[in-house]
């Protein structure tokens, strides 16, 4: 089974396009190195994808026939994902600075610069 259609098969990506995409971005490694979506996965095969703001450690146990519920996924996939990365450090709570009162109008020339000198 292809690389992509196995991370979308376990629900580590929501589309298989994001699977691709993450791939090929090298948000995705197989065995310690990048790969490509075509690439064959093989069972005992490990698998570190970057998932938002975590980094997940997969083992391939063997490949399903197509997309698996939640419940079934442990028999395809071994999840070595060590439990402090899914508590990350939260950060404080950002306020940007360029924020506007609700109310305040529409910002001055002098106010739109400075907006537009942030690149938010």
């Amino acid at each position: 089974m292809r690389l992509d259609q196995w991370l979308w098969a376990v629900r580590l990506y929501k589309t298989r396009t994001l699977a691709a995409e993450s791939i090929k971005s090298g948000h995705v490694k197989l065995n310690g190195e990048p790969s490509k979506p075509a690439r064959e996965v093989k069972p005992g095969e490990l698998i570190v994808a970057r998932c938002g703001q975590i980094t997940r450690t997969l083992k391939v146990l063997s490949a399903p026939a197509s997309r698996v519920g939640a419940k079934l996924v442990p028999q395809f996939a071994e999840d070595l994902t060590p439990p402090e990365e899914y508590n990350p450090v939260r950060d404080p709570v950002f306020v940007t600075p360029a924020f506007r009162p609700r109310g305040a109008g529409r910002p001055t020339k002098r106010e739109r610069r400075q907006l537009d000198g942030l690149d938010l």
